[in-house]
């Protein structure tokens, strides 16, 4: 099964129901069935064929869902190009993943022109909402061909997208997806959570991300994508209300502003069921205060783009007891694995820990990559032994419930003593004069590394240094304590919403002879 497959069963038994619906336009599955079908066709009457790889660069829009699934109806391959990214970076990835078609909206006009003249190998430019700045309207693109296009059937590991890595500590890799490993995407979450008809996403998060995928779970039920161009809090709020939505995704710092955001308690949230917070560590105190304001619909989803958003999962019933209470240790952690994987927590030499041990989070099964594109190197790094290793650290509890410790990249040796950062992040986080943090290991003559805590307070919140450091200090002792804190107005971040500690590190370690990455 593939994605349009899944989408041609929602056509086939609700095509009356609404599928996508943004602040310009709505559309049935009967009615998006059409415009899919006629952009299918018109990509492969164009001279495309099955294999190409084409991408979609749009903000949220109807429109840009109508052109990925045309672009799957028509069998080629989805070059994700998130709008968030630096015109410099689309221009690596169209360039070294091959792009044979941009598909791109008219807010983008200016940015496709230097694409055009950087990229000879893009062979046609379609701009989808009217008239752009170079190539085909999408009107022209379509006219003079058939009005649908039937997709021959499925073959063995064929590829369905080439997914960029964050490129939080270098150049993105390109992750070859097939159609088995997002099927088996789909499986998890449908074993895993309730998908039931009327269900209500929101798309908040960049399509070109997980929540664009997450947007497809909601297919076979005949569920409805409200499409969200603007990002913002109070939108994300007041959307949730007004379309009584039942399930979103978004990454933790945009949670955490929601949590700061003075109207918070002024909606209703009545009708979530899973509000799913991924990408990143999440606080367990910013979690906790979001149960208590969205209900119990917090869910967590752990992944990477090697294996998409479905290693562990983590439902509200996996942390709420039969008295309603919140289980601290499965809430704070990231959930069980998922059914239709294999996780294991594993040691430099391959051999599986005990449990509450700590080690690599390992995955295995048909939701991980089959590697990375022209990069034998990354890819043989990546897999051993069967297994794909994640880099985070992680710790299984008895009852199989995983808990990550830290990034193995992100460790902390101070005084010959290893410090996780996430471990001094969650309690920095416990202030409630704390909207969002990050902690990383600067140069120091006595240590080797200091820890630092690099902190974004809530609006109008103050905070001393000192007072910070001194709580740290008792609950974890002074070997993990912060010796120093930063207040900035802002973290540094990926377009996928995640903290570039790169950034943060480099600019202590520039002048250094080592180089902390």
């Amino acid at each position: 099964m593939r994605i349009i497959d899944f989408f041609e069963q929602g056509v086939r038994y609700y095509p009356a129901k609404v599928a996508f619906v943004d602040g310009t336009s709505s559309y049935t599955y009967a009615e998006a069935d059409g415009h899919v079908g006629k952009i299918a066709a018109a990509i492969r009457g164009n001279g495309f064929k099955k294999g190409d790889r084409i991408g979609v660069y749009s903000p949220n829009a109807n429109i840009a869902f109508l052109a990925l699934l045309g672009l799957m109806r028509a069998e080629a391959v989805w070059l994700p190009i998130n709008p968030r990214n630096s015109v410099e970076t689309n221009i690596d990835l169209a360039d070294r993943f091959g792009m044979s078609v941009m598909m791109y909206s008219s807010a983008f006009n200016d940015e496709v022109k230097e694409i055009q003249a950087a990229v000879p190998g893009i062979k046609a430019f379609v701009c989808i909402d009217g008239e752009g700045s170079i190539g085909n309207t999408l009107a022209s693109f379509c006219d003079g061909h058939p009005d649908t296009h039937t997709a021959e059937p499925e073959a063995t590991g064929e590829l369905a997208a080439i997914f960029g890595t964050g490129g939080t500590t270098g150049k993105s890799k390109g992750v070859l997806m097939n159609h088995t490993a997002l099927e088996t995407f789909f499986q998890n979450y449908h074993a895993h959570f309730s998908y039931k008809e009327d269900s209500v996403h929101l798309v908040v998060a960049p399509m070109t991300h997980t929540a664009g995928i997450m947007g497809c779970l909601h297919f076979p039920r005949g569920g409805k994508n409200v499409v969200c161009a603007s990002p913002d809090p109070l939108t994300i709020m007041r959307d949730i209300e007004k379309y009584r939505v039942t399930h979103l995704f978004l990454p933790p710092t945009v949670l955490y502003m929601m949590l700061a955001h003075e109207e918070v308690e002024k909606f209703d949230y009545s009708s979530l069921q899973h509000f799913m917070v991924g990408a990143a560590p999440t606080s367990l105190e910013k979690l906790k205060e979001a149960c208590k304001v969205f209900g119990a619909s917090m869910t967590e989803a752990y992944g990477q783009t090697e294996a998409p958003a479905a290693i562990t999962l983590k439902a509200p019933w996996d942390y709420i007891d039969a008295d309603g209470n919140i289980i601290e240790h499965r809430l704070r952690g990231i959930g069980r694995p998922a059914i239709f994987n294999q996780v294991k927590i594993l040691d430099t030499d391959g051999n599986e820990v005990s449990r509450g041990e700590p080690g690599e989070i390992c995955v295995a099964g048909n939701l991980v990559t089959q590697g990375y594109l022209d990069n034998p190197e990354a890819t043989a790094e990546a897999f051993r032994d069967g297994w794909l290793w994640t880099g985070d650290i992680g710790v299984m509890a008895a009852d199989g419930y995983i808990e990550i410790v830290d990034r193995r990249k992100d460790m902390i040796i101070s005084g010959g003593f290893n410090v996780y950062p996430n471990e001094v992040e969650q309690v920095i986080s416990e202030m409630a004069e704390v909207q969002e943090c990050a902690v990383i290991g600067i140069p120091d003559e006595k240590w080797g590394e200091a820890v630092k805590g690099v902190v974004q307070l809530k609006p109008d919140a103050e905070l001393s240094e000192e007072k910070l450091i001194v709580y740290v200090k008792d609950k974890l002792g002074s070997v993990k304590a912060p010796k120093s804190i930063d207040f900035v107005d802002e973290l540094p971040k990926s377009p996928v919403g995640k903290v570039l500690k790169t950034e943060l590190r480099d600019r202590y370690w520039s002048d250094m002879n080592k180089a902390v990455n």
